[in-house]
């Protein structure tokens, strides 16, 4: 997909006619980061705004005790570091890539003049960051409230959510995360999510081949789970 059918199928930018989008990316620049690299490190100086291109990446903190806290995992035509940009602070998180990733960029005075001259990006942007404020709020109350089963398997609606398939009430998720990032967004240790899974197997919630898992029934998982 070249640029321009990227950005144009991005929500970002999705009221924006093909003349306004070429005008966005002339603008844009194309990067490329390895599997495992650190694309940006929490309080460092933020100037550059990220668009998925290919691959994917992991958004972490990092806990009080030295563990890591995976926040989001962001696929291809998800955008990731715009807080800094918008209050001039340090970045909030760390990036890492989770593939061979391919990201375009903006910086800073291009991205702010680019908001100022569509409105509507503004409003879209608003909506995705109020998603992700609610998100965290919801993983707050669950790391809080919910037993590491509950936690694990409402790990697994986020990411049928944000990565999954749909087809005739079966989801499948493709490339799901190493159980190890899974723990790291559950809160919970790598054996209590491989434990989960063979429960959740053992029940016929779930199916397993190889990277894919498949959830299947997803409305009655749904309801069991939330």
């Amino acid at each position: 997909m070249n640029k321009d059918k990227l950005i144009q199928s991005v929500p970002l930018f999705s009221d924006l006619n093909m003349p306004s989008v070429k005008k966005i990316t002339e603008r844009m620049v194309a990067r490329t980061y390895n599997k495992e690299q650190m694309i940006l490190v929490e309080e460092s100086l933020g100037e550059t705004f990220f668009i998925l291109s290919e691959g994917s990446v992991k958004i972490t903190r990092m806990s009080d005790d030295g563990r890591e806290v995976i926040l989001a995992i962001l696929g291809e035509g998800d955008f990731f570091g715009e807080m800094a940009l918008l209050d001039g602070e340090g970045r909030s998180a760390n990036v890492v890539a989770l593939a061979d990733t391919q990201v375009l960029t903006l910086q800073r005075s291009d991205f702010l003049d680019i908001l100022e001259q569509f409105p509507k990006i503004a409003i879209h942007l608003l909506k995705e960051l109020t998603t992700r404020i609610r998100y965290s709020d919801q993983q707050i109350e669950s790391l809080s409230l919910s037993g590491a089963e509950q936690r694990i398997a409402m790990v697994l609606l986020r990411l049928a959510e944000e990565m999954g398939q749909i087809k005739e009430g079966t989801v499948t998720i493709e490339n799901i995360p190493f159980q190890q990032d899974v723990a790291n967004m559950a809160g919970t240790s790598r054996e209590t999510v491989s434990r989960v899974y063979k429960m959740l197997e053992e029940k016929n919630y779930i199916i397993r081949k190889g990277k894919t898992l498949i959830i299947k029934e997803f409305t009655i998982f749904s309801r069991q789970f939330t």
